[in-house]
């Protein structure tokens, strides 16, 4: 495995610590956010997004079919991530 692949993995995975796993929604938003974010990370990006961006962005998505769902997440670690 590509050295660069690798720390793109370990990166996110430790984003991920700071999305709640549950419940269903949550793993929904963990699902999304980990192929957003890898795919902002990659080689064939095609602008830089922050973590808080590429959050908010699965958000917004997720809540056209959860609109009543408060999704959660380390805001703190998050606005650090800018």
């Amino acid at each position: 495995m590509a050295t660069k692949l690798k720390q793109m993995r370990e990166y996110v995975l430790n984003e991920l610590n700071y999305i709640p796993k549950k419940p269903l929604p949550q793993g929904e938003l963990r699902a999304m956010y980990w192929t957003q974010r890898m795919h902002s990370l990659g080689k064939k990006a095609t602008s830089t997004q922050s973590a808080k961006e590429v959050l908010e962005q699965c958000i917004s998505y997720l809540k056209k079919d959860y609109p009543n769902f408060n999704f959660k997440y380390d805001k703190d670690f998050f606005n650090q991530q800018c």
